[in-house]
Order: structure tokens, then sequence, then C-alpha cells
């Protein structure tokens, strides 16, 4: 069974950084794109940052230029640097991938459980 595991999570001051984790683990042929989303409170899912395997970035309009997102293939793993923290960043954030437990299988998608982020005034 496939699982993708969020870490670096917390609380910040507006201004200040964090830097969020994921990794998969379990039987894994191929990896696809890998994302990061967030969940403000009462607000719906969100993409805020994708990456393909070949490396193309993608970002949201609001978190152009203070979010980086990064993927190391062999570890399987995906990081979010998060600089210039506002409150409005506040959210669950998930790591999601798209990935094939074997070569000959339909890509699935793959759901972390989800980071907290709260970002203080």
């Amino acid at each position: 069974q496939v699982h993708l595991v969020e870490s670096g999570g917390g609380l910040v001051e507006a201004g200040g950084s964090l830097r969020l984790s994921c990794a998969a683990s379990g039987s894994i042929a191929s990896i696809d794109d890998m994302a990061w989303y967030r969940q403000p409170p009462g607000k719906q899912r969100e993409l805020v940052a994708s990456i393909s395997s070949g490396g193309k970035t993608n970002y949201a309009d609001s978190v152009k230029g203070r979010f980086t997102i990064s993927r190391n293939n062999a570890l399987r793993t995906t990081d979010l640097q998060m600089n210039t923290l506002e409150p409005e960043d506040t959210a669950v954030y998930y790591c999601k991938t798209d990935l094939k437990i074997t070569l000959r299988s339909a890509y699935e998608r793959v759901w972390g459980q989800g980071t907290q982020v709260i970002v203080s005034s």
C-alpha cells in the first residue's frame, strides 16, 4: 500500500518561513506530478504548487515569489519552502501525487493526511 506522509507544519509569525516535506512510501513503479494543495478554514482546497517528473513547476499567483517547490526523484520526496508567510497562508497543507504501482498499471492519485500551518499576525 502506498502512503504519502507530510511533515513540517506548525505555528509561525507573519514574515517567517516554514519548510514542508512529503515522502512517498510503498511499492511504487513510477511517480508523475507531485503537488501541494491547501485548504484554508471554511474554504475549498486549492492548488499551491506542482512539479512534474522533469522538474517543471507551477505556482498559484498568491504564492509566486514566496514559495518554492522541489522534488527528489530518487528519494520520492517533495518539499515546499514557504517564505514571507502571511496570515492568509493559514491552512491545512496536503501533498498529492499521481503514481503507478506497476509499470503496466494506470496512474492513481494519492493524498497525504495533511499538515497544519498557522501564520499569526
